[in-house]
């Protein structure tokens, strides 16, 4: 989840390591006139919309091997882009970067698995698309408790939320009870943080709910969830403060959930828990 953690930006559940999983087939959507005429008349003249995007952050975006962008995000944004008879082009960004960019006008949409914060709604409007929070796995059959996992190890990915925040807070808080700490395993990337769980190296794993999902659905039945997802918030696309693009967008994708197409890609990616039934501008919570 791209979010503020203690103050500094951390990009959770990002991975610098390629997929090699088999392509996942692109949903077929048609051209919905009732959004498309809600797009401002540059994008509809230059029949583009300019996406600036921060990879890799598995599965929502991240390149194949052959260095294509691709993932759930963008299988989403293709879709709706089709459904608004344009084009999305990608720009890889810093994530730091993009929602300046969207202020300065160099990208019509922020796409990089953004948490609509309150703070951030500040700058730029949110179309949201999904809802994100943390979610732990255990090896099949060997239950573990996120709220009594005290002495337990668990893996991360080394700067994420998770790492930050998340894990130190629950090891605090078994300590304060007189219980041993968590045992914190940090990895550089989400992909060793999962195979340290399938090989029974840690205890369990925790991550953000889309990564998890998408750990377990290639995990060949090895890992499952443990509890459910908690601390969910929306993602959203970011487009500039009061533009009419945030409420095409929303058009876009409420159709295309309304039709099952959005279900459906969300399946396919195995990230569907996360799904919405409605699109909101600007709808962070608390």
């Amino acid at each position: 989840m791209c979010m503020v953690a203690g103050g500094v930006l951390v990009i959770s559940g990002c991975s610098n390591s390629e997929d090699n999983s088999p392509e996942v087939a692109k949903v077929t959507v048609d051209k919905f006139d009732a959004a498309a005429a809600q797009l401002p008349d540059k994008i509809k003249q230059s029949g583009k919309l300019v996406v600036g995007v921060n990879i890799p952050y598995q599965p929502n975006e991240y390149k194949d091997p052959s260095g294509k962008i691709i993932g759930f995000d963008v299988d989403l944004m293709d879709a709706v882009a089709t459904t608004l008879g344009i084009k999305a082009e990608y720009v890889e960004s810093s994530f730091e970067k993009i929602i300046p960019a969207i202020q300065a006008g160099t990208y019509d949409v922020g796409m990089s698995s953004i948490t609509d914060s309150k703070e951030r709604e500040q700058s730029v409007d949110f179309t949201t698309y999904f809802n994100a929070g943390i979610q732990w796995a255990q090896q099949k059959g060997k239950p573990i408790d996120p709220e009594n996992a005290c002495g337990k190890k668990v893996a991360v990915q080394a700067t994420t939320v998770e790492d930050t925040d998340e894990i130190p807070a629950r090891s605090k808080k078994c300590e304060a009870e007189g219980k041993p700490g968590i045992v914190k395993q940090p990895f550089d990337e989400q992909s060793a943080a999962t195979n340290a769980l399938i090989i029974g190296q840690v205890d369990a794993m925790s991550a953000d709910s889309p990564v998890t999902a998408y750990a377990i659905k290639k995990g060949d039945g090895k890992i499952e969830t443990a509890g459910a997802v908690f601390d969910s918030a929306p993602y959203g696309w970011a487009v500039p403060k009061g533009s009419e693009l945030g409420k095409a967008l929303q058009a876009a994708v409420q159709h295309l959930i309304d039709n099952g197409k959005y279900l459906e890609i969300t399946q396919n990616w195995g990230v569907q828990e996360g799904a919405i039934t409605k699109s909101v501008i600007n709808g962070a919570v608390g």
